[in-house]
Formats: C-alpha cells, sequence, structure tokens
C-alpha cells in the first residue's frame, strides 16, 4: 500500500504568444516546485505550489502536487483537501487515477475502508491496467470484511472529529466577535452615562429657577406687607 510519489510536470516555459503573465508565473513557481519536491525539500515545494496557485487557483496539477508535499509532511487531512480539489478538475484518466489511488491510500491507512474501496474503483475506472491499485482494492475489501465493526468506528471517529472541527471554529468566531460586542456595550454605557449626566444638569437648572421665583415671590410679598403696615 504505497502512495504515487511521482508528480505531474508542467511544460516547457516558452514564452509564446496567448500565454498570460500570469500563467507563465504559476508554469514557474510549478517548475520550481517540481525541483524541490525531487530534492526532498517537501516544506519548500510546499511554497512554490500555493504560489502557483495564487496565479490559477484551478490548476489540477498544483494541487495534486501540494497534496503529495502535504502528504510527505505528514499532513493527510490537508493533503486529501488537495486531492478532492484535485480530482473534480483534472480531466486527463492517467492523472486523475493517481490521484484517486493516492486518496484511497490516505483512507485505507486511516481504517476507513468503505471510503477507500470507492476510490480505487475510480482509480480503475480512469486507468484498468493499474495492478497496485487493483491489490489494494482487493486488500481493502478483505479488511472490511474482517473487521466491519472497525469501519463503523472510524467513521463516527470521523464524524467526532468533524464536529469538533466546527465547534472550534464557532468558538473562534465567537471570541473574534467578542471585543467587538464588548466596545458596543462600553459604548452604551458611556452614552447612558452621558445622557444620565444631562438630565441631572436639566433637573438641576429646573430646581434651580424654581427656588429662584419662590424667592422673588417671598421677596415681593414681604415688600406688600410692609407697606401695609405703613
Amino acid at each position: 500500500m504505497t502512495y504515487r510519489t511521482f508528480i505531474f510536470l508542467c511544460g516547457l516555459l516558452l514564452f509564446v504568444p496567448g500565454i498570460s503573465m500570469a500563467q507563465t508565473k504559476e508554469r514557474v513557481y510549478l517548475h520550481k516546485g517540481n525541483k524541490k519536491f525531487t530534492q526532498k525539500q517537501y516544506a519548500d515545494a510546499e511554497v512554490n505550489y500555493r504560489k502557483a496557485l495564487e496565479q490559477d487557483a484551478q490548476d489540477s496539477r498544483a494541487q495534486y502536487n501540494l497534496g503529495n508535499a502535504l502528504l510527505f509532511q505528514q499532513k493527510p487531512k490537508e493533503a486529501m483537501q488537495q486531492y478532492e480539489q484535485a480530482v473534480t478538475r483534472e480531466k486527463n484518466p492517467m492523472r486523475k487515477a493517481s490521484i484517486y489511488h493516492n486518496m484511497g491510500v490516505i483512507l485505507q491507512s486511516q481504517k476507513q475502508f468503505g471510503p477507500a474501496i470507492e476510490c480505487y474503483k475510480e482509480a480503475l475506472r480512469n486507468n484498468s491496467q493499474d495492478n497496485e491499485t487493483r491489490y489494494n482494492l482487493a486488500l481493502c475489501q478483505y479488511q472490511l470484511k474482517k473487521n466491519p465493526q472497525g469501519q463503523d468506528k472510524n467513521q463516527n471517529q470521523n464524524q467526532e472529529e468533524k464536529d469538533k472541527d466546527k465547534e472550534q471554529e464557532k468558538k473562534q468566531r465567537q471570541q473574534e466577535q467578542q471585543p467587538n460586542q464588548q466596545q458596543e456595550k462600553r459604548q452604551k454605557t458611556e452614552m447612558s452615562k452621558d445622557n444620565a449626566d444631562q438630565l441631572l444638569k436639566a433637573a438641576q437648572m429646573k430646581e434651580n429657577r424654581t427656588q429662584e421665583k419662590v424667592r422673588k415671590n417671598q421677596v415681593r410679598s414681604s415688600r406688600n406687607q410692609m407697606d401695609k403696615n405703613w
């Protein structure tokens, strides 16, 4: 049970009419990534493949090669994501068979025998002469028949991992939103305090005017009383 370690090559880097600058850059990065991959510098290869995808996000070759680079860095989950994107865009049957083969190996190594079998079948539909894939398919079918309960257990574990990832993403979004909510709450509190101060000042001014009127009335009444006594 081995991965397909070869990489999809790009065409010759010829500057010809009809090829845009972005396409040229994409090929340059893809070529550099392939060179780093053959030198077993997988992290550097990953960097160049990602740069190639920045120029053309639909390039199945760069996606497959990036998946290989991630796989050799012990990142099967990230590699699978790249393979899943690449296989939907790849038109060449031989290339498509290689992508499905690697997807099957990843799933089989995780004891997800059912999905692995489907990937191997797809690989053989695109390349019926692939004996290595045919052997992996037979082995996977035997493993599934031997341990069907283990398959269900692994599927449940994978679902739990997906649910856990979703919950973690939800918590992260909430943490990102929390500072904004705290700021809004603080602004509302400050506004309420300002309103209270304004209301207090208005009430104080009204009270002062009332007291002034009372004082004037008292003075006027006192004068009238004095005039009467006189």
